[in-house]
């Protein structure tokens, strides 16, 4: 399993989430994106409609009639009723979901603490690919922490 950690130092989850979207889909997979934050979903379901305006990021909330459907689902709960194997913590908490094959920690500066925690517990877990990303000047670096 692939976790990639994304430290936002400069832009909040809501304009971060669209970028990982797009990348998703165009691997050929589904996303699931969580958080227990009901305001930062309504910001990130805006988001997916305005961020990339050249991009068709098609979405729905969890808890809808058509969630199988949907490429990108937002939710409040790991669940995959979208049948996703990727999935974006956007709150900076990180879980756990059936099936993933690729996880995205969003967190910011404040919550660093807690990110490096779960890298640690992650860490000591057979075939873990960890990744470690923070905004840069020229955009995403990625960071090579000590092991």
């Amino acid at each position: 399993m692939r976790v990639d950690f994304y430290q936002l130092t400069r832009d909040p989850a809501e304009l971060v989430v669209p970028l990982i979207a797009r990348a998703t889909l165009g691997a050929g997979a589904r996303l699931l994106v969580v958080s227990s934050d009901e305001a930062q979903l309504t910001r990130i379901d805006e988001a997916l409609w305005t961020r990339l305006p050249e991009t068709f990021l098609a979405h729905g909330r969890a808890g809808g009639a058509h969630d199988a459907r949907q490429p990108i689902l937002l939710s409040d709960a790991p669940e995959p009723a979208n049948a996703a194997t990727y999935l974006a913590c956007a709150d900076g908490q990180f879980r756990e979901m059936h099936g993933m094959e690729r996880a995205f920690l969003l967190f910011p500066p404040e919550q660093v603490d807690d990110a490096r925690a779960t890298w640690k517990a992650l860490r000591a877990r057979e075939g873990a690919d960890l990744r470690y990303w923070r905004q840069g000047e020229r955009g995403w670096e990625e960071v090579k922490p000590g092991r």
